[in-house]
């Protein structure tokens, strides 16, 4: 699974997935869990501080906030601990509100099966290149033998595949090679994978590279797809 801190130029994609991941994970289930996960978001977008780690805000504003009394806050926020998405930081004295941090991966742990809902790209994000390829990876042929792609027909994506495989070949032979040319509209070219995982993961790992040989080969591709 992917680092769940959102630092860095990926921040803001990291903040929005894991939002995601939760409003994902309530419209799977009831009423009840809607409402929760939905005060919790309320929670992440107006008053954690990302950078910190840090949830500091008193029981009357959250009531304030979620339009509920301060017992149903108290309730609402003994039920994030026992799911472990909240944990106290600093509890709480005369004069100074509980901190609390936000567990994520206990989060990103409990909302995993509901991932493939958004998309297999959206799945295969938040788990990572890595734990995805060790389930599913496609490997090279046999002994590391990368075939050499035959550009005699003389058509665009034969002519972008000469390209790739001469660029890279190990990954050529893994993920280039199984792709055949699919419909063409306007600038937008669609290509077909060999399966639904082999699809989301050049779209989100290596569609830049095909775009660039495919425009190289013809200026007017402006997009790659990859289907199934």
């Amino acid at each position: 699974m992917l680092s769940t801190k959102a630092v860095g130029r990926q921040a803001a994609a990291r903040k929005y997935d894991i939002l995601t991941a939760l409003a994902t994970y309530a419209l799977a289930r009831g009423k009840h869990d809607h409402r929760l996960v939905l005060r919790l978001i309320s929670l992440i977008t107006a008053r954690y501080n990302w950078g910190r780690d840090e949830l500091a805000v008193g029981q009357r504003e959250i009531a304030r906030m979620w339009s509920v009394d301060e017992r149903t806050v108290k309730r609402e926020m003994a039920k994030f601990r026992a799911l472990g998405w909240l944990v106290v930081k600093r509890q709480g004295a005369r004069g100074r509100v509980t901190e609390y941090s936000i567990d994520f991966d206990s989060i990103l742990a409990q909302t995993s099966d509901d991932w493939s809902k958004v998309g297999p790209d959206f799945d295969l994000r938040l788990r990572g290149p890595q734990e995805a390829e060790q389930a599913q990876i496609v490997p090279l042929r046999p002994n590391g033998v990368v075939p050499t792609p035959s550009v005699t027909d003389g058509t665009d994506w034969s002519l972008a595949q000469g390209l790739l495989h001469s660029e890279d070949p190990a990954t050529y032979g893994s993920w280039f090679h199984a792709l055949q040319a699919g419909d063409r509209a306007g600038g937008r070219l669609t290509l077909k994978a060999p399966s639904r995982f082999h699809a989301a993961y050049v779209q989100s790992h290596l569609a830049d590279r095909v775009l660039r040989a495919c425009q190289s080969i013809d200026g007017t591709v402006s997009e790659v797809v990859i289907v199934d």
